[in-house]
């Protein structure tokens, strides 16, 4: 059923029409991940390498009102150019909807968008998660109840390591997300290729990926999935010394009383400083390399 506050795209529509592969981008790694014009540069990169793998890509925001799944050059642009855009996860959609404005949309609120508009294959960075001291705070990122509801493959590279990991797994437990592992044993780390904490199954190509979501959407299993790509191994930086700079950072959040939304943003900000441009350039080369490893499992799921 169509709905009134939902543009899809020509290309896109067309790939839905036509069962072909496709793969979705969330906007707030555009408006809120990278400083401009590394951001514009990103993003036109990421749908680059998924038509390169022979699938479509689409972008979502929220435009003038209307949540909208393939952006255009324009479109993507502005939300590069825009650093103040408003960052939308589920609880924020309605109100920035009946605005008219616009909206850089988050992991969870990408996958909502992607249920609407029949897309199962969903690419970005790292996932939200358990955040360290929430056993305090209760700062839990609405990416995991998202995972928990809404039937979508969301293809990253683990969870950020300013995250409590192994918290952040428990949750995706007891909510039964089935974790893969894409040529891995271990659950990575954003920057780093290994947690120290082992993934549900380890599938080794596209095809077994594939199969795998295949199977769940036929057996009625209505929340998402989560296939995790460690970052290139040439790209990874040492454990020890991101984790030391994530420290840092947290600390330098605490004392500036930055919590919510705000905090990713800012500790991502902080680190991008404190290593000299080190996690921004391996934070990139994780979504280029997520992008690929969708593309291609939404190509060989479409073959099924």
């Amino acid at each position: 059923m169509k709905n009134e506050y939902l543009d899809i795209s020509d290309e896109v529509q067309a790939a839905l029409e036509g069962g072909k592969a496709i793969v979705a981008l969330e906007t707030t790694i555009i408006s809120h991940g990278f400083a401009y014009p590394d951001n514009l540069e990103c993003a036109k990169n990421c749908e680059k390498i998924i038509r390169e793998e022979g699938a479509v890509p689409a972008t979502i925001g929220i435009v003038k009102g209307k949540i909208k799944a393939g952006l255009s050059d324009t479109e993507l642009a502005y939300f590069a150019e825009n650093k103040n855009l408003p960052k939308c996860s589920r609880r924020d959609l309605a109100a920035i909807i009946a605005r008219g404005s616009y909206g850089a949309l988050t992991v969870a609120a990408t996958m909502m968008a992607c249920k609407m508009a029949g897309i199962s294959f969903f690419a970005t960075g790292g996932i939200g998660g358990v955040h360290r001291g929430a056993e305090h705070s209760f700062d839990i990122s609405a990416d995991l109840e998202e995972l928990a509801q809404t039937n979508v493959a969301v293809i990253c590279a683990g969870a950020k390591s300013i995250l409590d990991i192994p918290l952040t797994l428990e949750y995706l437990e007891t909510a039964g997300v089935t974790i893969l592992g894409f040529q891995s044993d271990d659950f990575p780390a954003f920057y780093t290729r290994k947690s120290g904490y082992p993934v549900d199954y380890r599938v080794e190509n596209a095809e077994e990926a594939a199969r795998i979501v295949k199977i769940k959407n036929a057996l009625g299993i209505k929340n998402g999935i989560l296939i995790t790509v460690p970052i290139p191994e040439q790209d990874a930086i040492n454990p020890v010394y991101i984790n030391d700079n994530i420290e840092r950072a947290l600390e330098q959040a605490e004392d500036k009383h930055i919590k919510g939304k705000a905090l990713t943003p800012f500790l991502l900000a902080e680190l991008q400083r404190t290593t000299a441009g080190k996690s921004s350039a391996a934070n990139k080369a994780l979504v280029y390399n997520n992008c690929r490893t969708a593309a291609r499992i939404a190509s060989a799921y479409t073959e099924i």
